[in-house]
């Protein structure tokens, strides 16, 4: 947990090294559109905050009030982090609309899309940086901030080729509607941003590849039992929770029972990073029929 919060303070250090790069390009341009390249930078700054508040949480042992942790609190921190990005793109919105109506030449073309380009050189390293290292620890923080850093790299590059083409051309309105572009771009990421954390506060199940997985694992470990069925699973950050009813004949001692289901848990727990699981013993009268037949 210590690497990703170190990871979140990067994402804030970063942030706004990005931020007075891209800000300074639109100083020397006064470009809309990279005005607008660099306002979503600030929701970057305010993103990687969220973030780094986020993972601090989740990193909280469970406690009285919250016997299952916080990981939830990543979800939130996502979900949130997807408002900034509508609330940015309106804003860029409003500027490129104001932009076309008064169109404008841009002042020093060549240095602002020089010192924008090195910003985002910069975002894009570590974008990529987020994304493998989020996935390897199973963080939804880091991985929605790596997400949006490589949005924000796509409409960058967007954004330069624009501006490089308005300065060509002449063409002053290129400019607020490149904006616009940016914009849209921006609204649909944070549309998928929010529609992807929602589903982790909805404990929506384990991937249909992870839960057969999780199947084959409880076959192959259940020797002794009859049967599992209601196999049940959510995950809550880098964690996934596993709970499932298992039959066993009645003659089994409970100590024998325990000992099937210590041998199932660990090798779920061997095979799936933070896996937490529950088993409920039920004896042979209980059995469906049609759960998990025991290898």
């Amino acid at each position: 947990m210590d690497r990703l919060i170190k990871l979140a303070y990067g994402s804030l250090v970063v942030g706004i090294v990005v931020l007075g790069l891209k800000y300074a390009a639109y100083a020397v341009t006064g470009s809309v559109a990279l005005y607008s390249d660099a306002l979503e930078s600030i929701i970057n700054v305010a993103a990687a905050v969220v973030a780094l508040v986020a993972v601090r949480l989740s990193a909280i042992p469970p406690d009285a009030n919250h016997p299952y942790g916080h990981h939830k609190a990543e979800y939130v921190s996502a979900v949130l982090e997807g408002v900034l990005i509508v609330v940015a793109a309106l804003a860029i919105v409003r500027e490129a609309w104001l932009a076309y109506q008064a169109p404008r030449l841009i002042e020093a073309p060549m240095l602002g899309l020089a010192i924008n380009g090195v910003a985002s050189i910069l975002n894009a390293v570590w974008a990529t940086i987020l994304l493998r290292q989020g996935k390897r620890y199973r963080s939804p923080a880091l991985v929605a901030d790596g997400r949006h850093l490589m949005t924000d790299v796509m409409s960058s590059i967007g954004v330069l080729a624009g501006v490089s083409l308005a300065t060509a051309t002449g063409w002053a309105v290129l400019d607020p509607l490149l904006a616009l572009l940016v914009a849209v771009n921006i609204l649909w990421s944070g549309w998928m941003l929010v529609s992807h954390s929602i589903g982790g506060l909805m404990d929506a199940a384990a991937p249909p590849e992870e839960l057969e997985k999780i199947r084959a694992i409880i076959a192959l470990n259940a020797n002794g039992a009859i049967e599992a069925h209601d196999v049940r699973t959510r995950h809550a950050g880098p964690v996934t929770f596993v709970d499932f009813h298992l039959v066993v004949a009645g003659s089994k001692t409970v100590a024998e029972a325990h000992d099937i289901c210590d041998r199932i848990e660990n090798a779920l727990k061997d095979a799936i990073s933070g896996a937490v699981v529950t088993i409920h013993v039920e004896p042979e009268a209980k059995a469906k029929h049609a759960g998990i037949v025991v290898v």
